[in-house]
């Protein structure tokens, strides 16, 4: 309920404790799958735009609308793929998908046109959708109960250390190789993930065979997801339009915004995660909405590169507070057996907001311009914490010794 706090947690006894592994061979084997599949995404997210303008699509909104295929696609996709995880198993659905998202990035050597690059970022956006929500589910199932805030947030570090990389490797490839030698390479990393999935040793999940089909969505994953979307919302507008937003403001290489932010979100995960699960989400959660705030009033009023970077630390010092404590409240109340559905309510919301996000603050900006587009997702920021103040969610189980899933 609104001004519930939650007491810190006597963990003197589970410290005594033997806590479960953690990292396993196969835990560490999908982290690396991780990583190799942001870098992939990430060599992309910043240049699929500068692809758009070298065909021919200037305007901000078809930049908007290039992502947002991309996001609606994942959005669509990601219930049906949540539902096919728990039903049938996880290793097939996840490997489909993972061939989808290869052969869609090799497409984009052929997609001359903006009409036939929207429609290939919508196959993109399917595979996408289902190998991220196939790979966080299975991360899940390897993760022991006691420890997932922290496993979550180490899982996560592959998506943090490609946003680190993955931009920089894009420009270099575009820069000096040109499209095709930046498509491929993305493709080849793509592939070396799905032949990554074939070791990972997942653990027996009983899933619902025949029969009715399992609801799409899970209920208890709701509250999480709906506060994700305002993080993801406020990060749509950075992702789309940092780079030209920083080209305008006359910075050097805006790309290294990325960088720095994927930095300060490798170093906080971890801590963040560890928080989350002695503390509870209140500690996590109240000061990463006001991080991704301030993070974007100082990016709204960037005039020299030092502001620019002090912006990636924040926003990214507010992401790394929200993003694993939500995705483990995602999963902490649900039935191992519906952890794809609720993984799937999470990450579609994730994809809304930034679809929603980087078409509406695109158009914003065409308007009112980046700078007053950017204070515009600050207040976003403070609506997400003010329906996380009223949504109550309650504190979690405490778990002890048991780590059965």
């Amino acid at each position: 309920m609104p001004g519930r706090v939650e007491a810190p947690v006597d963990v003197s006894d589970s410290l005594q404790q033997k806590r479960p592994p953690l990292w396993t061979r196969d835990f560490i084997l999908i982290c690396i799958y991780n990583l190799i599949i942001f870098i992939s995404f990430q060599m992309l997210m910043p240049t699929i735009p500068v692809y758009v303008a070298a065909l021919g699509g200037n305007d901000e909104i078809i930049v908007g609308l290039v992502t947002g295929f991309f996001t609606v696609s994942a959005v669509l996709v990601r219930p049906w793929a949540g539902q096919g995880l728990d039903r049938y198993g996880r290793l097939g659905i996840w490997l489909v998908g993972a061939a989808v998202f290869v052969l869609a990035v090799v497409g984009y050597n052929w997609a001359l046109t903006i009409p036939l690059l929207l429609a290939l970022r919508v196959i993109h956006g399917a595979g996408w959708g289902v190998v991220t929500t196939a790979g966080a589910t299975a991360a899940t199932d390897l993760i022991p109960p006691p420890r997932r805030g922290e496993g979550m947030g180490f899982f996560g570090l592959g998506a943090n250390l490609g946003m680190a990389v993955g931009p920089a490797m894009g420009f270099f490839l575009v820069t000096w190789l040109g499209f095709p030698t930046l498509f491929w390479s993305s493709a080849a990393l793509a592939l070396v993930g799905l032949l990554l999935i074939t070791a990972i040793r997942l653990p027996e999940v009983h899933v619902k065979k025949g029969g009715s089909a399992p609801a799409l969505w899970e209920p208890t994953a709701v509250k999480p997801a709906l506060l994700v979307f305002f993080a993801t919302f406020v990060y749509g507008g950075v992702a789309t339009f940092i780079i030209l937003y920083g080209l305008q403001q006359g910075i050097p290489n805006p790309g290294i915004f990325f960088t720095v932010y994927a930095i300060t979100l490798i170093i906080t995960r971890p801590v963040t995660g560890a928080l989350f699960d002695c503390y509870g989400h209140r500690v996590v959660l109240i000061p990463g909405f006001l991080l991704l705030g301030a993070g974007m009033v100082i990016l709204s009023l960037t005039a020299n590169l030092l502001t620019f970077l002090a912006a990636a630390v924040i926003s990214g010092l507010g992401f790394g507070f929200i993003h694993p404590a939500l995705q483990a409240l995602a999963v902490a109340r649900c039935a191992p057996n519906r952890r794809g559905a609720a993984q799937a309510t999470f990450t579609a919301s994730f994809d809304v907001g930034i679809g929603i996000g980087s078409v509406l603050l695109g158009a914003l900006a065409q308007f009112i311009g980046y700078s007053d587009m950017y204070l515009a997702a600050a207040g976003m920021a403070v609506i997400g914490l003010l329906v996380y103040l009223m949504v109550g969610i309650s504190p979690l189980k405490r778990f002890s010794g048991n780590t059965k899933t």
